[in-house]
């Protein structure tokens, strides 16, 4: 186990995209798990549904989300993005898809490749352990909260073991197929997937560290 304190955990914080294949274990998966239920919901509703893929359940949840997504199968859970964004997030959005692109070595117009750097998330970037977080639909906008706030205690907890994520919403755009390879029912919604393992630190890709704004450009002070 790694320890670190909670700063330390949150600023090292990124999204991994190359995974070494060694194992985890279920043990440690499910302690990461019950020490982020402790994750703030409204009026303690705890909407949050988490489904782990492992071994033979992730493959074969790969092997159908690489062929849907490959094939162009796209039907998405929920509208994740506005289909007319603006300024200043769509220079943002721009600017780290050629960021991520120039770390994996690909050209700009390089389509192909860019096509087969998209395929990766479906193989969960080569980690072991594959998490699809999901709620009852039956819930309101208040349990997106809750459950993105469950999301970063995953994400956060994983690394006092040594561990790195990264969340992947792409699963979401073949949410059919998640749906029937591990039979959840159509009344649950998926949120996302997340790729859970150990960081190859090899890989040019994961020296990738996205740019934040600084705090007085997003922060307005009463007071």
């Amino acid at each position: 186990m790694t320890i670190m304190n909670a700063l330390e955990a949150i600023a090292g914080r990124r999204s991994v995209r190359a995974f070494l294949p060694d194992p985890v274990s279920k043990d440690t998966i499910h302690e990461i798990l019950r020490t982020s239920s402790r994750a703030p919901s409204g009026t303690n509703i705890q909407p949050w549904l988490v489904h782990v893929v492992m071994g033979q359940a992730r493959d074969r949840v790969v092997r159908a989300g690489i062929e849907a997504a490959g094939t162009g199968a796209v039907s998405p859970e929920y509208d994740y993005l506005p289909k007319d964004m603006q300024e200043p997030w769509l220079s943002r959005r721009r600017a780290i898809g050629y960021a991520l692109f120039e770390k994996y070595g690909i050209a700009r117009d390089d389509y192909p490749a860019r096509e087969a750097a998209m395929l990766r998330n479906y193989d969960f970037f080569g980690a072991p352990v594959g998490l699809f977080f999901c709620m009852d639909r039956a819930h309101a906008l208040g349990a997106w909260l809750d459950c993105g706030m469950f999301m970063q205690n995953v994400m956060i907890a994983a690394r006092d073991f040594g561990l790195e994520t990264c969340p992947q919403q792409a699963w979401c755009d073949i949410g059919p197929v998640v749906h029937r390879e591990l039979g959840i029912a159509d009344t649950q919604i998926v949120l996302s997937g997340m790729a859970m393992g150990y960081e190859d630190t090899s890989a040019a890709v994961n020296s990738l560290e996205s740019p934040r704004i600084g705090v007085d450009e997003f922060a307005t002070w009463h007071g």
